[in-house]
């Protein structure tokens, strides 16, 4: 009887270790929910490699500049990369090192820096009139204001993921 029952349990405890790695997720995927702020409703779902982008586009309201975003999928994070806050067109625009872009970026000035390292899980985007936030995950680019209207939030998450 003792050895059956040490059979069943050496049994169970293999088949667990072979169950696990199977519904684990694997590094070197990030999965990127949106989600509407309030109700919970889905928007949109990806698993991306490490290495792929998501970019962020939308107009300053109080300086009328538009602002490109760039994270990158990091096994579980997005981590933002570069950001560019463009100036009146023609005009030159000039980079800066990562240090710099806090303080510009409350000044309104225009420029681009490269080399940044912010990671996020997790960013809630509330939708204002003007600033038309459009989301670029993969081919599928998410209007924001289309989604969830005016005065109305959407939720970003990252977290690890297996491949689909």
């Amino acid at each position: 009887m003792r050895i059956r029952i040490e059979g069943c349990v050496f049994c169970l405890c293999f088949l667990l270790t072979l169950g696990l790695p199977l519904g684990a997720a694997q590094p070197g995927y990030t999965r990127v929910e949106l989600t509407e702020v309030g109700t919970g409703r889905k928007i949109f779902s990806a698993v991306l490699k490490d290495g792929e982008q998501v970019i962020l586009t939308w107009k300053n309201s109080i300086y009328g500049h538009d602002v490109t975003e760039v994270f990158e999928a990091q096994s579980g994070i997005l981590v933002l990369t570069q950001m560019t806050v463009a100036g009146p067109p023609g005009s030159p625009l000039p980079t800066v090192s990562p240090e710099d872009v806090d303080d510009l970026y409350q000044t309104g000035e225009a420029f681009c820096a490269r080399g940044l390292a912010k990671p996020f899980q997790q960013v809630i985007y509330r939708i204002s009139e003007i600033g038309k936030p459009r989301m670029k995950i993969g081919e599928r680019v998410v209007d924001f204001k289309k989604e969830v209207g005016f005065g109305g939030g959407i939720i970003l998450k990252a977290r690890s993921s297996g491949p689909e």
